[in-house]
């Protein structure tokens, strides 16, 4: 005689597997280690591309500080070449035609008498603003 076995299909979805109470505050220690953690890399990260981005900062002052120095030398330079006695006294004999008076051809200016006038500068203080 043949045997038959049949199969009941047993429904385990209402079935919860109850967690040990130990597992979950593990998981969240870990859970906030691991934040800890992270946190700390970010900080360090973002300081140490601070860091690097204010040395760049600085590199660039640096260099804009040096074509600044150069420029102002040049400049000093065509000023003291522009204020150059020789320049001006030979701007003054070819373009104008100046030329160095003689000795007693030197009259006064008009109104140049024994009532002259010296101009003095005043020092004018700024009142106090609040």
């Amino acid at each position: 005689m043949p045997e038959f076995y049949t199969v009941k299909q047993i429904d385990n979805s209402r079935l919860v597997r109850a967690l040990p109470k130990g597992r979950l505050r593990d998981s969240l220690r870990r859970t906030a280690w691991g934040l800890t953690l992270g946190a700390c890399a970010i900080f360090y990260a973002w300081q140490h591309f601070q860091c690097i981005q204010l040395r760049c900062d600085l590199q660039d002052l640096q260099t804009t500080r040096e074509q600044a120095e150069q420029l102002n030398q040049q400049l000093r330079i065509v000023l003291a070449e522009l204020r150059s006695p020789m320049r001006i006294d030979g701007i003054a004999r070819q373009q104008l035609g100046l030329t160095v008076p003689l000795p007693g051809r030197v009259s006064p200016a008009m109104g140049a008498g024994t009532d002259a006038v010296l101009a003095q500068m005043r020092t004018v203080s700024a009142p106090n603003r609040p």
